[in-house]
Protein backbone atom coordinates (compact mmCIF):
# COMPACT_ATOMS: atom_id res chain seq x y z
CA UNK A 1 0.00 0.00 0.00
CA UNK A 2 2.89 2.37 0.81
CA UNK A 3 4.38 1.80 -2.68
CA UNK A 4 1.03 2.50 -4.36
CA UNK A 5 0.64 5.73 -2.41
CA UNK A 6 4.13 6.79 -3.45
CA UNK A 7 3.38 6.14 -7.12
CA UNK A 8 0.14 8.13 -6.78
CA UNK A 9 2.16 11.01 -5.33
CA UNK A 10 4.74 10.67 -8.11
CA UNK A 11 1.98 11.04 -10.73
CA UNK A 12 0.39 13.83 -8.62
CA UNK A 13 -2.96 12.09 -8.75
CA UNK A 14 -3.42 13.29 -5.19
CA UNK A 15 -3.19 16.85 -6.56
CA UNK A 16 -5.48 16.89 -9.60
CA UNK A 17 -5.23 20.64 -10.29
CA UNK A 18 -2.76 19.96 -13.11
CA UNK A 19 -5.21 17.57 -14.76
CA UNK A 20 -7.91 20.24 -14.78
CA UNK A 21 -5.58 22.96 -16.08
CA UNK A 22 -4.66 20.65 -18.96
CA UNK A 23 -8.21 19.37 -19.49
CA UNK A 24 -10.15 22.66 -19.68
CA UNK A 25 -8.42 24.11 -22.79
CA UNK A 26 -8.61 20.68 -24.42
CA UNK A 27 -12.36 20.67 -23.84
CA UNK A 28 -12.65 24.23 -25.18
CA UNK A 29 -11.09 23.05 -28.41
CA UNK A 30 -12.97 19.75 -28.56
CA UNK A 31 -16.41 21.31 -28.14
CA UNK A 32 -15.76 24.13 -30.62
CA UNK A 33 -14.23 21.76 -33.18
CA UNK A 34 -17.25 19.44 -32.92
CA UNK A 35 -19.80 22.29 -32.95
CA UNK A 36 -20.76 21.42 -29.40
CA UNK A 37 -21.34 17.72 -30.02
CA UNK A 38 -18.17 15.68 -29.39
CA UNK A 39 -18.53 11.93 -29.69
CA UNK A 40 -18.38 9.74 -26.60
CA UNK A 41 -15.27 8.14 -28.09
CA UNK A 42 -13.51 11.49 -28.45
CA UNK A 43 -14.52 12.61 -24.96
CA UNK A 44 -13.21 9.38 -23.48
CA UNK A 45 -9.95 9.49 -25.43
CA UNK A 46 -9.20 13.14 -24.65
CA UNK A 47 -10.07 12.90 -20.96
CA UNK A 48 -8.11 9.68 -20.46
CA UNK A 49 -5.24 11.00 -22.56
CA UNK A 50 -5.15 14.16 -20.44
CA UNK A 51 -4.82 12.15 -17.23
CA UNK A 52 -2.14 9.88 -18.70
CA UNK A 53 -0.07 12.69 -20.22
CA UNK A 54 -0.26 14.91 -17.16
CA UNK A 55 0.83 11.96 -15.02
CA UNK A 56 3.65 11.16 -17.45
CA UNK A 57 4.73 14.80 -17.44
CA UNK A 58 4.91 14.81 -13.65
CA UNK A 59 7.00 11.64 -13.59
CA UNK A 60 9.36 12.97 -16.28
CA UNK A 61 9.63 16.29 -14.42
CA UNK A 62 10.53 14.57 -11.15
CA UNK A 63 13.09 12.30 -12.82
CA UNK A 64 14.87 15.28 -14.34
CA UNK A 65 14.45 17.60 -11.34
CA UNK A 66 15.02 15.15 -8.48
CA UNK A 67 18.31 16.77 -7.43
CA UNK A 68 16.83 20.27 -7.57
CA UNK A 69 13.63 19.20 -5.78
CA UNK A 70 15.58 18.02 -2.76
CA UNK A 71 16.68 21.64 -2.14
CA UNK A 72 13.21 23.22 -2.45
CA UNK A 73 11.03 23.32 0.66
CA UNK A 74 7.79 22.56 -1.21
CA UNK A 75 9.20 19.63 -3.23
CA UNK A 76 11.84 18.01 -1.02
CA UNK A 77 9.41 15.29 0.12
CA UNK A 78 8.50 14.16 -3.40
CA UNK A 79 9.13 10.43 -3.87
CA UNK A 80 12.21 10.77 -6.09
CA UNK A 81 13.62 13.74 -4.19
CA UNK A 82 13.54 11.82 -0.90
CA UNK A 83 14.50 8.54 -2.63
CA UNK A 84 11.42 6.62 -1.48
CA UNK A 85 11.04 5.32 -5.05
CA UNK A 86 14.02 4.09 -7.12
CA UNK A 87 14.61 6.07 -10.31
CA UNK A 88 14.41 2.90 -12.43
CA UNK A 89 10.88 2.26 -11.13
CA UNK A 90 9.92 5.79 -12.12
CA UNK A 91 11.23 5.11 -15.62
CA UNK A 92 9.11 1.96 -15.89
CA UNK A 93 6.06 3.93 -14.75
CA UNK A 94 6.80 6.65 -17.31
CA UNK A 95 7.01 4.10 -20.12
CA UNK A 96 3.71 2.51 -19.02
CA UNK A 97 1.95 5.89 -18.96
CA UNK A 98 3.27 6.85 -22.39
CA UNK A 99 2.23 3.48 -23.78
CA UNK A 100 -1.27 4.06 -22.44
CA UNK A 101 -1.35 7.50 -24.08
CA UNK A 102 -0.17 5.96 -27.35
CA UNK A 103 -3.05 3.48 -27.29
CA UNK A 104 -5.48 6.40 -26.87
CA UNK A 105 -3.98 8.30 -29.80
CA UNK A 106 -4.18 5.25 -32.07
CA UNK A 107 -7.97 5.60 -31.96
CA UNK A 108 -7.66 9.07 -33.57
CA UNK A 109 -6.74 9.95 -37.15
CA UNK A 110 -3.25 10.24 -38.61
CA UNK A 111 -2.99 14.03 -38.25
CA UNK A 112 -3.90 13.80 -34.59
CA UNK A 113 -1.16 11.19 -34.15
CA UNK A 114 1.46 13.51 -35.65
CA UNK A 115 0.36 16.41 -33.47
CA UNK A 116 0.48 14.13 -30.42
CA UNK A 117 4.19 13.54 -31.14
CA UNK A 118 4.74 17.30 -30.86
CA UNK A 119 2.77 17.28 -27.60
CA UNK A 120 4.94 14.44 -26.30
CA UNK A 121 8.14 16.31 -27.17
CA UNK A 122 6.94 19.46 -25.40
CA UNK A 123 5.80 17.55 -22.30
CA UNK A 124 9.08 15.66 -21.90
CA UNK A 125 11.36 18.64 -22.57
CA UNK A 126 9.51 21.21 -20.46
CA UNK A 127 11.48 20.42 -17.26
CA UNK A 128 14.74 21.20 -19.08
CA UNK A 129 13.63 24.73 -19.95
CA UNK A 130 13.81 25.76 -16.30
CA UNK A 131 17.58 25.49 -16.57
CA UNK A 132 18.11 28.05 -19.34
CA UNK A 133 14.87 29.79 -20.44
CA UNK A 134 13.86 32.91 -18.51
CA UNK A 135 10.15 32.10 -18.84
CA UNK A 136 9.55 28.32 -18.82
CA UNK A 137 5.91 29.11 -18.04
CA UNK A 138 5.44 30.06 -21.71
CA UNK A 139 6.82 26.68 -22.77
CA UNK A 140 4.40 25.04 -20.34
CA UNK A 141 1.61 26.94 -22.07
CA UNK A 142 2.66 25.46 -25.41
CA UNK A 143 2.66 21.98 -23.90
CA UNK A 144 -0.67 22.37 -22.09
CA UNK A 145 -2.30 23.84 -25.20
CA UNK A 146 -1.53 21.01 -27.61
CA UNK A 147 -4.87 19.36 -26.89
CA UNK A 148 -6.50 22.25 -28.79
CA UNK A 149 -5.04 21.63 -32.29
CA UNK A 150 -5.25 17.88 -31.70
CA UNK A 151 -8.99 18.27 -31.02
CA UNK A 152 -9.47 20.18 -34.26
CA UNK A 153 -7.55 17.78 -36.52
CA UNK A 154 -9.16 14.77 -34.79
CA UNK A 155 -12.50 16.20 -35.96
CA UNK A 156 -11.10 16.75 -39.49
CA UNK A 157 -11.34 20.53 -39.02
CA UNK A 158 -8.66 22.75 -40.52
CA UNK A 159 -6.51 24.72 -38.12
CA UNK A 160 -8.03 28.19 -38.26
CA UNK A 161 -7.70 31.55 -36.54
CA UNK A 162 -10.05 30.18 -33.87
CA UNK A 163 -7.66 27.31 -33.19
CA UNK A 164 -4.64 29.52 -32.75
CA UNK A 165 -6.47 32.13 -30.70
CA UNK A 166 -7.58 29.40 -28.30
CA UNK A 167 -4.00 28.14 -28.23
CA UNK A 168 -2.66 31.64 -27.56
CA UNK A 169 -5.27 32.24 -24.86
CA UNK A 170 -4.03 29.09 -23.14
CA UNK A 171 -0.38 30.22 -23.39
CA UNK A 172 -1.21 33.53 -21.70
CA UNK A 173 -3.31 31.69 -19.11
CA UNK A 174 -0.48 29.26 -18.32
CA UNK A 175 2.00 32.12 -17.90
CA UNK A 176 -0.42 33.80 -15.48
CA UNK A 177 -1.25 30.83 -13.28
CA UNK A 178 2.19 29.25 -13.35
CA UNK A 179 3.78 32.55 -12.39
CA UNK A 180 1.52 32.53 -9.34
CA UNK A 181 2.80 29.01 -8.66
CA UNK A 182 6.41 30.13 -9.18
CA UNK A 183 6.06 32.94 -6.63
CA UNK A 184 5.89 30.26 -3.90
CA UNK A 185 9.28 28.87 -4.95
CA UNK A 186 11.00 32.13 -5.88
CA UNK A 187 13.52 32.25 -3.04
CA UNK A 188 14.51 28.59 -3.42
CA UNK A 189 14.74 28.95 -7.21
CA UNK A 190 17.11 31.90 -6.83
CA UNK A 191 19.36 29.86 -4.54
CA UNK A 192 19.65 26.85 -6.87
CA UNK A 193 19.68 28.75 -10.17
CA UNK A 194 16.30 27.70 -11.58
CA UNK A 195 14.66 30.14 -14.00
CA UNK A 196 11.05 31.29 -13.72
CA UNK A 197 8.78 34.13 -14.82
CA UNK A 198 8.33 35.10 -11.16
CA UNK A 199 12.05 35.97 -11.15
CA UNK A 200 12.22 37.43 -14.65
CA UNK A 201 9.26 39.80 -14.17
CA UNK A 202 11.01 41.23 -11.12
CA UNK A 203 9.09 44.03 -9.43
CA UNK A 204 6.32 43.83 -12.05
CA UNK A 205 5.03 40.35 -11.28
CA UNK A 206 1.48 41.44 -10.46
CA UNK A 207 1.26 43.65 -13.52
CA UNK A 208 2.61 40.89 -15.77
CA UNK A 209 0.13 38.37 -14.40
CA UNK A 210 -2.78 40.74 -14.96
CA UNK A 211 -1.52 41.55 -18.46
CA UNK A 212 -1.51 37.84 -19.30
CA UNK A 213 -5.03 37.38 -17.95
CA UNK A 214 -6.15 40.38 -20.01
CA UNK A 215 -4.59 38.94 -23.17
CA UNK A 216 -6.23 35.58 -22.43
CA UNK A 217 -9.65 37.19 -22.18
CA UNK A 218 -9.01 39.27 -25.30
CA UNK A 219 -8.18 36.15 -27.31
CA UNK A 220 -11.31 34.38 -26.04
CA UNK A 221 -13.56 37.34 -26.87
CA UNK A 222 -12.04 37.34 -30.36
CA UNK A 223 -12.89 33.64 -30.64
CA UNK A 224 -16.44 34.47 -29.60
CA UNK A 225 -16.67 37.03 -32.41
CA UNK A 226 -15.27 34.64 -35.01
CA UNK A 227 -17.60 31.82 -33.96
CA UNK A 228 -20.65 34.07 -33.53
CA UNK A 229 -21.10 33.00 -29.92
CA UNK A 230 -24.19 34.21 -28.12
CA UNK A 231 -25.00 35.63 -24.72
CA UNK A 232 -24.26 32.44 -22.66
CA UNK A 233 -20.60 32.61 -23.71
CA UNK A 234 -20.23 36.32 -22.97
CA UNK A 235 -22.07 35.90 -19.68
CA UNK A 236 -19.43 33.46 -18.49
CA UNK A 237 -16.66 35.67 -19.91
CA UNK A 238 -18.11 38.43 -17.73
CA UNK A 239 -17.95 36.12 -14.71
CA UNK A 240 -14.36 35.29 -15.65
CA UNK A 241 -13.42 38.98 -15.68
CA UNK A 242 -14.98 39.48 -12.25
CA UNK A 243 -13.10 36.40 -11.02
CA UNK A 244 -9.80 37.79 -12.34
CA UNK A 245 -10.49 41.05 -10.50
CA UNK A 246 -10.96 39.09 -7.27
CA UNK A 247 -7.72 37.21 -7.96
CA UNK A 248 -5.88 40.52 -8.17
CA UNK A 249 -7.18 41.53 -4.74
CA UNK A 250 -5.99 38.18 -3.42
CA UNK A 251 -2.42 38.44 -4.79
CA UNK A 252 -1.77 42.17 -4.48
CA UNK A 253 0.70 41.65 -1.59
CA UNK A 254 2.32 38.66 -3.35
CA UNK A 255 2.01 36.60 -0.21
CA UNK A 256 3.22 33.10 -1.25
CA UNK A 257 0.29 31.30 0.39
CA UNK A 258 -2.22 33.66 -1.21
CA UNK A 259 -0.53 33.23 -4.61
CA UNK A 260 -0.63 29.45 -4.29
CA UNK A 261 -4.32 29.57 -3.37
CA UNK A 262 -4.90 31.83 -6.39
CA UNK A 263 -3.05 29.34 -8.59
CA UNK A 264 -5.36 26.54 -7.43
CA UNK A 265 -8.47 28.62 -8.06
CA UNK A 266 -7.58 28.92 -11.76
CA UNK A 267 -9.48 25.66 -12.12
CA UNK A 268 -12.66 27.73 -11.79
CA UNK A 269 -11.51 30.16 -14.47
CA UNK A 270 -10.98 27.34 -16.96
CA UNK A 271 -14.37 25.92 -16.01
CA UNK A 272 -16.11 29.28 -16.56
CA UNK A 273 -14.78 29.47 -20.10
CA UNK A 274 -15.81 25.88 -20.80
CA UNK A 275 -19.30 26.50 -19.44
CA UNK A 276 -19.60 29.52 -21.70
CA UNK A 277 -18.79 27.38 -24.73
CA UNK A 278 -20.99 24.50 -23.53
CA UNK A 279 -24.08 26.61 -22.84
CA UNK A 280 -23.69 28.51 -26.10
CA UNK A 281 -24.00 25.27 -28.07
CA UNK A 282 -26.74 24.02 -25.77
CA UNK A 283 -28.62 27.25 -26.48
CA UNK A 284 -28.23 27.20 -30.27
CA UNK A 285 -28.59 23.45 -30.78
Amino acid sequence: MFAINQFIRLMRLDKPIGIFLLLWPTLWGLFIASNGSPTIQHLTIFILGTVLMRSAGCVANDILDRKFDSHVARTKLRPLANQSIPVKNAFFLLIALLFGALICVLFLNQKAFYFSLIALFLALTYPLTKRFFVMPQAYLGLSFGMGIPIAFVANDISLSMTTWLLFLANVFWAIAYDTLYAVTDKNDDLKIGIRSSAIWFGAYVKEAIMFCYTCMMGCLIWVGQLENFGWPFYGFIGLSLIFIGLLYRQIRTLNPKACFAAFLSNNYLGAFVFLGVFFHYLHVN
